[in-house]
């Protein structure tokens, strides 16, 4: 009767998840040693940078009985992101125009999917409740986490058919690409696994490795997250190594590349989520426009976004980088010059690097205006 029931709430689960607005929900149980050991090997490599949280919690992020007492299964969620008509490609062109990747272009994703997935969690409990459906371990029948605990999210997703683990990291779905949120529900509730039968797909494909403007990819499935833009103009708290400036080129915050190239996301569909949607413009903003913004506005405008997470001072420095990577402009050379003297000495060395590099490029125009 119990294993009826529960193979009843798992079928609910979906139709719930569905009305909720995810788009996909899965059930995986929480064999991870493998990922584990692979984890291990990735931070003993140092390849974390200093992301010290990533190995800061031990075995519980590959064995989620650790983290959550009583866990026997994973519930996997995901949500599309993608905002509609955002052109990444046109934006990452127009080296007057600041990238910022695309997921955090709306609202931050971290309330919204926490509190569906907590609905979801209570639509579980008073199913439990109404059918007699005990838990011997009280209050765990589902505990709601979304980027925000030591869960493995991708591996959990795959092995709950969501999608495989790509060359690039990322998880891909056959039918919707790579752009969409994961989140998690644990539970001490024994409910069927789904078998995926989403396989590995990415074949002789080597897009995403080539693609990365500073060969972050050590090989497949391994990111060395230290040369990563991603982790350079958010996660990295000091100096953008200069060797890394110039490939930055206009992405302000974060990088999608790997994503954009990847030729399953020509099947991925625009979000319907309101709050994922652009705002303030940051979608196609002007680089001059933003590096403008007193801190203020920066704290103003930024509300509710993943970017406050980076601070006003981190975002004058992904910007000063930009910047410094634009068509030489007097207008620029100016904003630069008058930033510099209440500059942080963070912002004011990326602004010193763009007013050289903007310098150098403009003098050797002229010599080449003159050859000619």
């Amino acid at each position: 009767m119990t294993e009826i029931l529960l193979a009843e709430l798992a079928d609910q689960i979906k139709i719930w998840g569905r009305e909720l607005g995810f788009q996909q929900i899965g059930i995986a149980d929480c064999q991870l040693q493998e990922h584990g050991e692979r984890l291990r090997a990735w931070l003993d490599a140092g390849y974390h940078g200093d992301m010290e949280w990533m190995g800061a919690h031990g075995e519980k992020r590959w064995r989620p009985e650790l983290l959550q007492p009583g866990t026997l299964r994973v519930i996997s969620a995901r949500l599309d992101y993608l905002p509609p008509d955002t052109q990444p490609v046109r934006v990452l062109k127009d080296s007057g125009k600041a990238y910022v990747s695309r997921y955090a272009n709306g609202r931050d994703y971290h309330k919204l999917i926490r509190k569906r997935l907590a609905q979801l969690a209570q639509k579980i409990d008073d199913f439990c409740a109404e059918r007699g459906l005990d838990s011997s371990v009280p209050g765990s029948r589902g505990r709601a986490f979304t980027d925000s605990a030591p869960v493995m999210e991708r591996a959990l997703a795959e092995k709950a058919g969501l999608g495989w683990i790509g060359k690039n990291c990322m998880v891909i779905n056959a039918s919707a690409g790579s752009w969409f949120f994961l989140g998690e529900i644990y539970t001490n509730l024994a409910l069927p696994v789904d078998v995926s039968e989403e396989t590995n797909r990415c074949g002789d494909c080597n897009a995403c490795l080539k693609v990365c403007p500073t060969d972050a990819f050590v090989g497949p499935y391994q990111l060395d997250a230290r040369r990563c833009i991603s982790y350079l103009t958010i996660e990295n708290q000091g100096p953008i190594p200069e060797e890394f400036r110039e490939p930055t080129g206009n992405r302000v915050f974060g990088c999608d590349d790997c994503q954009i190239i990847c030729p399953w996301n020509k099947f991925a569909k625009p979000t319907a989520e309101p709050d994922f949607h652009p705002r303030h413009g940051l979608d196609d903003g002007d680089l001059l426009a933003l590096f403008g913004w007193s801190e203020a506005e920066f704290l103003r405008k930024t509300e509710g976004s993943a970017i406050r997470r980076i601070g006003y001072e981190r975002w004058q420095r992904n910007l000063a980088v930009a910047l410094g990577n634009a068509e030489p402009d007097e207008a620029i050379v100016a904003a630069l010059e008058q930033a510099l003297s209440g500059a942080t000495p963070l912002v004011a060395e990326h602004i010193d690097w763009a007013l050289a590099r903007l310098r150098s490029r403009r003098r050797r125009k002229r010599k080449i205006k003159k050859g000619a």
